[in-house]
């Protein structure tokens, strides 16, 4: 049976998909307390995976979809190369900021172009507010999210190493479609 919080909101069909994500314990040097930390599991998403799923769920060829997301990247660099901000609608705002590594000086007279030692892109999810101004909605995080604690059996993904699959939940738990009448 699935728990009251788990089960799918009014009108939705009898079988949902649950989002799962992973975490960790993790213990803080600064406090000393310990923290669950979202961690990765398994190869990233690419583009190819992200055209699949796009073209599937809508009428545009899974190479016309490919096509436009391999070209995305720079055409956001291009916008904010000319000091614009890029606002996709649903997704969120990308922005350059300037980085100067404790370049500081003493006066505002003295700011100049050559301390700035890196750039950087700052991305900021698009939120919805309701009329009171509380956040009602963040874009790119699920309403629905399922937390499983990564087993120590299971290693997070690193440059080093990179499981195939994510691991399995531990038991009484789960992803996938659920049967809220199971």
């Amino acid at each position: 049976m699935v728990p009251p919080n788990r089960r799918p909101p009014e009108g939705v069909g009898k079988q949902y998909i649950l989002t799962m994500a992973f975490f960790k314990k993790r213990r803080q040097k600064i406090n000393g307390k310990w923290y669950p930390e979202a961690v990765t599991v398994g190869h990233p998403v690419t583009t190819d995976h992200i055209a699949d799923r796009l073209s599937a769920m809508s009428t545009v060829s899974r190479a016309d979809t490919y096509a436009v997301l391999k070209d995305l990247a720079g055409v956001l660099a291009d916008y904010m190369a000319e000091g614009r901000s890029v606002k996709l609608e649903g997704l969120g705002t990308f922005r350059y900021t300037a980085v100067t590594n404790g370049k500081g000086v003493d006066t505002p007279d003295k700011v100049s172009a050559s301390q700035i030692t890196d750039v950087r892109v700052r991305f900021v999810p698009e939120v919805g507010r309701n009329s009171a101004g509380k956040v009602v909605t963040r874009s790119l995080i699920s309403n629905d999210i399922f937390w499983v604690e990564l087993g120590a059996e299971a290693v997070p993904a690193t440059p080093d190493t990179q499981p195939a699959e994510p691991p399995s939940p531990p038991s009484g738990g789960g992803g996938g479609f659920i049967d809220p009448d199971a």
